[in-house]
């Protein structure tokens, strides 16, 4: 079997049990693939999407991109554009040159030559600097654009220390300072560039998200008027230790419930007090993602815990994840196909659910090798960002359909009750799809 075969299995195995079965197997080895082929499989999908970077290069007119891994302080670029292992120089470097008909050039300047960073990038002549190995590269090919991590508007994209930056100049020299050009358009394309190679174990690891919130959301784990939030939280983080599994964000649960009147923060619901008690009757929601392989899921769904007598939810509570599907319905078939601006696809999600009648929000994002990933975002501050060059859709990106909608439930006296969905998807010619079927049904917790 191929390692892409191998890096699906055990995630997709994981994810068909369910219960005490589910927490049976989740306790057997091997459970994920072992460090040595995680690396192997990654260094793989590096030496095609290396392939891929000249093309990006000089369609973002770069003819240098440099990313400096600085000792204790990684650049979060590194382990994308360079083999996925420890760096602990003092000032590593990596630089991708357009040398015209001779292709992409790569140079690594690490101290020192080592083997799996050889597979990649040439080693500057022995002894000479890393000052003068900039040098030379620049008198050879004279690029006219030297892209850096600076400028950009989110972390990743404006990485590069002031020291490193006076480094470089010092190196290059004073004059090729003018030639020093923001790389955030090309970084952004580079990692929203999803690789064919991906999509399989990326699904195994949606499918094994699924899995683990389905089984914090169950009896299991949940007795009502007695479990805490916090404690669903901790078992969580528990759960993800015993897979060997990381996470980039913290859970986090929400709760609402008849006659309850949920906080608020930055327009949404708080996220619940870690002491407040799961009781009968309410409405659970999590925020969930796990990181494996160098990418990230983002997951929420919603549970009911079922009262005394009952065997569903009310029907309000059910109508009102109806009204939430519907907005996934506008957003991903109706209103995205590659190409559209995010803005665009933005307002006509909103124009149509205001015709319905349906109050609803919308803060979808692109997902991959980060939670909060590069790319175009379907959100509130799409139209806002008009002024600037539009954000297109790419067919293949990844992105978190994240969405809600408030609805007035009977049950609960007219109560408004938010249900919020999150669930990645990828982008093609019909518009969004998702890697597993949504939520239209709550889970129940009996």
């Amino acid at each position: 079997m191929t390692l892409l075969k191998w890096a699906a299995l055990p995630l997709l195995f994981l994810s068909a049990c369910t219960g005490a079965r589910c927490a049976e197997r989740a306790d057997e080895a091997p459970r994920l693939l072992p460090m040595s082929q995680q690396i192997s499989l990654r260094e793989d999908w590096l030496d095609k999407r290396h392939g891929l970077l000249l093309e990006m290069m000089r369609r973002h007119g770069v003819g240098m991109w440099i990313v400096v891994n600085e000792e204790f302080h990684d650049d979060p670029l590194t382990q994308f554009v360079a083999p996925p292992r420890p760096y602990a120089g003092n000032r590593d470097i990596f630089v991708f040159v357009d040398a015209g008909t001779e292709g992409l050039k790569r140079v690594a300047l690490t101290g020192y030559a080592e083997e799996s960073i050889l597979k990649f990038f040439e080693a500057p002549e022995e002894g000479q600097s890393a000052p003068e190995a900039l040098k030379s590269l620049d008198a050879r090919y004279h690029p006219k654009a030297i892209a850096l991590g600076i400028g950009g508007k989110r972390g990743v994209t404006r990485s590069l220390t002031k020291d490193a930056y006076a480094y470089l100049v010092d190196a290059f020299g004073a004059e090729a300072e003018a030639r020093f050009v923001s790389a955030a358009p090309l970084i952004e394309e580079y990692l929203d560039t999803r690789l064919p190679e991906e999509w399989e174990p990326y699904k195994g690891m949606v499918e094994l998200t699924d899995a683990i919130v389905k089984e914090a959301f169950s009896s299991k784990v949940i007795v009502p008027g007695k479990t805490t939030v916090g404690d669903v939280r901790r078992w969580l983080y528990d759960r993800l230790g015993t897979l060997g599994l990381s996470t980039w964000f913290q859970p986090d649960m929400r709760v609402q419930r008849k006659g309850g009147i949920p906080a608020k923060s930055r327009g949404f619901l708080a996220v619940a007090k870690e002491d407040l008690v799961i009781e009968r009757g309410d409405l659970i929601h999590v925020d969930f993602g796990i990181s494996y392989l160098g990418l990230h899921t983002d997951w929420q769904k919603m549970a009911y815990v079922l009262r005394d007598g009952e065997t569903d939810a009310p029907a309000g509570l059910k109508n009102a994840l109806s009204n939430t599907n519907a907005l996934q319905d506008v957003l991903m078939l109706k209103a995205s196909r590659p190409g559209r601006s995010s803005a665009d696809v933005y307002d006509e999600v909103m124009a149509e659910m205001k015709a319905r009648g349906i109050e609803a929000q919308v803060y979808s994002h692109p997902l991959g090798n980060h939670g909060h990933a590069l790319g175009a975002s379907i959100d509130f501050r799409s139209s806002t960002r008009k002024e600037d060059a539009p954000k297109l859709l790419r067919e293949g990106s990844y992105i978190a359909i994240e969405l809600n909608t408030s609805t007035p439930v009977p049950e609960w006296d007219g109560q408004k009750v938010a249900v919020m969905e999150e669930d990645p998807a990828y982008l093609t010619h019909e518009g969004w799809k998702f890697f597993v079927p949504r939520q239209e049904a709550f889970y129940l917790i009996k």
